[in-house]
């Protein structure tokens, strides 16, 4: 056998190797996180619920998702073991503390505009006024009128005919 031949099959080896490997890899880290769990720690579970590590058992964990409510859940719904100052932080809702030369980036854009009193006359109203509805129904009319006259005007053109030519359409039949 040539070596050109093998050359895909070999290549398909390779790629099924290292797509096991780097699973078996994240398999191991998953469950290396979670042995480190303990009873007082916070875990954000795989459904993106925060709560408190009371329990740990064989397979489930019984976690504590508000004060004097607890839940039992598997070990693999727990998605991420958090620090006690990052759970802290998300649970509490209070702001890190913010270094030097760091970038805040907004939650909405009501924080990108100005509030001062002269940016309200560029703002732009889009809302009809009543004068400018009732233009628009005048407007509005008196295109439908002309558009009725206009009509009229045909059918008028074809009355000059007598009835048999507007029967037959033409004479050249």
């Amino acid at each position: 056998m040539n070596i050109v031949t093998l050359l895909p099959f070999i290549v398909l080896i390779g790629a099924m190797f290292l797509m096991t490997r780097s699973a078996k890899n994240k398999q191991r880290k998953a469950a290396a996180m979670r042995d480190a769990m303990t009873p007082g720690t916070g875990v954000r579970t795989i459904g993106g619920m925060y709560a408190t590590v009371k329990e740990i058992r064989d397979d489930t964990v019984l976690l504590e998702v508000a004060p004097g409510t607890h839940a039992l859940y598997a070990k693999n719904a727990v998605g991420a073991v958090l620090e006690q100052e990052e759970y802290e932080r998300i649970v509490s809702g209070a702001s890190p503390d913010l270094g030097l030369g760091e970038t805040v980036v907004p939650d909405d854009a009501s924080s990108l505009t100005s509030d001062d009193e002269d940016a309200e006359g560029s703002k732009v109203d889009f809302a009809k006024s009543a004068d400018e509805d009732d233009d628009e129904t005048a407007a509005a009319a008196d295109a439908k009128s002309a558009a009725e006259a206009d009509t009229k005007d045909e059918t008028a053109k074809g009355d000059d005919q007598p009835e048999d030519v507007k029967r037959k359409g033409s004479d050249s039949e």
